[in-house]
């Protein structure tokens, strides 16, 4: 009996995460989840080199409830406007949230005199795309409309991402400077493209029809990440999954600012999305700074490896990312 029941739940567990993207999107959210904690333990134990100010829980958006976090070095005047990183979270699209990289936002302010913004927008399958790209394009028209009380300078704004947020980091750089994807997607974006400076890129997706190569227990949660994300099994069918693919847009007919691109050794990813992605800005002539580390023979870096602190790799990465900042915003 015991074994026909349990028979029973596991059949139904299937048939439900056929029939609906919750239960898959539910599990993979609560293994991120406990990661991101572990991680913001980790950044917490490194001590700022300086004291920062934090401005938590600002809405930006005319409708709903998503919100952002300013974080500026304590020592610059609000009357002093600041470049300022605009940070997207990752979480594969349907977890995550703003607090997982501010204790990281806490580190970059307080190394350079930048302002650091993380955004929070609605995760899928609460939402499917592109709500994320219409949130986080009107939390940028804010913080343009709103820059003299912020201290921040809106002529001097970075896009910066990670994992899922990289991508969608790489999304909203496009829209900006590339108005026929602007079109495809149905939206006017709120930068100009002089007013975007710069594009930080960690650990991201790119190339949607690269990720059907992926297998095990990696490839059911991206391919169960971008059903609930599209609202289709069939992901890459639809204009939402096509749009997602911003290598396509990486060719000299469209005018990037500067990239930033790393990601980790030891990350499936780096390989199969990162480096054809600085390739092939790098071979349009774009201006690309590369962070990678083949053949490296020490500790392998795993996926967003830039926040595991500890490691001198993730530090060295938390240097360049702000030696890129500064030269791109100068």
């Amino acid at each position: 009996m015991a074994g026909a029941v349990a028979a029973l739940a596991a059949l139904t567990t299937v048939v439900a995460t056929r029939v609906s993207p919750w239960p898959a999107a539910l599990l993979i959210r609560a293994v991120f989840e406990r990661g991101a904690r572990q991680t913001i333990a980790e950044m917490e134990r490194h001590p700022l080199p300086a004291e920062v100010t934090v401005r938590s829980a600002i809405p930006y958006a005319l409708a709903g409830a998503p919100v952002l976090d300013l974080v500026r070095l304590a020592s610059e005047p609000l009357e002093r406007p600041l470049p300022v990183v605009v940070w997207i979270h990752g979480g594969a699209w349907i977890s995550g949230s703003r607090a997982d990289v501010l204790p990281y936002l806490r580190h970059l302010a307080a190394r350079a005199p930048i302002a650091a913004v993380g955004l929070d927008y609605t995760i899928a399958p609460e939402a499917v795309a592109p709500t994320a790209i219409r949130q986080l394009d009107e939390a940028l028209g804010y913080l343009v409309a709103h820059a003299v009380e912020l201290g921040i300078d809106p002529d001097r704004i970075v896009l910066a991402g990670d994992s899922a947020g990289a991508q969608l980091a790489s999304q909203l750089a496009a829209l900006t400077v590339d108005p026929e994807y602007a079109r495809i997607l149905g939206l006017r974006a709120s930068l100009r493209p002089h007013q975007l400076r710069g594009v930080v890129l960690h650990c991201g997706i790119y190339d949607l029809p690269a990720m059907r190569a992926a297998r095990g227990i990696v490839g059911w949660g991206f391919r169960s990440a971008l059903r609930a994300v599209t609202g289709s099994r069939r992901w890459l069918e639809t204009p939402a999954g096509a749009a997602m693919s911003t290598i396509e847009l990486a060719g000299p007919d469209v005018h990037w600012p500067p990239v930033f691109v790393s990601g980790g050794d030891a990350d499936g990813l780096t390989a199969l999305q990162s480096v054809p992605l600085a390739d092939r800005l790098r071979a349009a002539g774009h201006d690309v700074t590369a962070l990678f580390w083949p053949g490296d023979p020490g500790p392998r870096l795993p996926h967003e490896y830039q926040f595991h602190l500890d490691l001198p790799d993730a530090r060295r990465a938390l240097q360049q990312t702000v030696g890129f900042v500064a030269r791109v915003t100068e």
